[in-house]
């Protein structure tokens, strides 16, 4: 029995927090049912370390969720950011946090390190009324030590955040 050969290309991280395996077949190659069980079970092996060892939740994850047509100007460091935005916790979706529910967006410098590094990181290149869902790993979040009582230590964040407005200082 022969079985189309496929190559492994890459694996990504979709909006939802899963893995993606991207495969593509390779026209005119055959392989025996040996040979495509060997590589499934690679597959297999290598998706269980992955999830086994939290390596597929190790990094930033950045989703933008609403484009802006004709961006002018994108965020980048020692802008000032005014932002909306939601955290909850990836593993039980509580909420910790709600500029929206205060009516109140939360303002501060980008890249001066008064908000979290997810957050550094995340918000770059961000266009004024973009949209980006952030999941952010807790060792770019609060860590080991959380932000007690309502962030547990080691806890994964998502962050719904919108850019209202960028305040930047011109150059001379």
């Amino acid at each position: 029995m022969f079985l189309p050969s496929v190559h492994l290309l890459s694996t990504e991280s979709t909006e939802e927090g899963s893995v993606k395996v991207n495969v593509v077949p390779m026209r005119g190659k055959l392989m025996d049912l040996r040979q495509s069980l060997y590589w499934i079970l690679c597959v297999a092996v290598v998706m269980t370390v992955l999830f086994d060892t939290g390596l597929a939740e190790d990094k930033l994850q950045i989703g933008v969720k609403k484009k802006v047509a004709d961006c002018k100007t994108r965020s980048r460091k020692g802008d000032t950011l005014h932002m909306h935005y939601t955290g909850t916790l990836k593993k039980d979706g509580s909420e910790f946090d709600s500029s929206v529910k205060r009516g109140d967006p939360f303002v501060f410098k980008l890249g001066a390190g008064q908000v979290i590094k997810g957050w550094d990181q995340g918000l770059l290149s961000m266009c004024e009324g973009e949209k980006r869902r952030l999941i952010i790993p807790a060792h770019l979040g609060y860590g080991d030590s959380g932000a007690p009582p309502k962030i547990p230590g080691g806890a994964t964040l998502v962050f719904e955040v919108e850019l209202i407005k960028i305040d930047r200082k011109e150059e001379l």
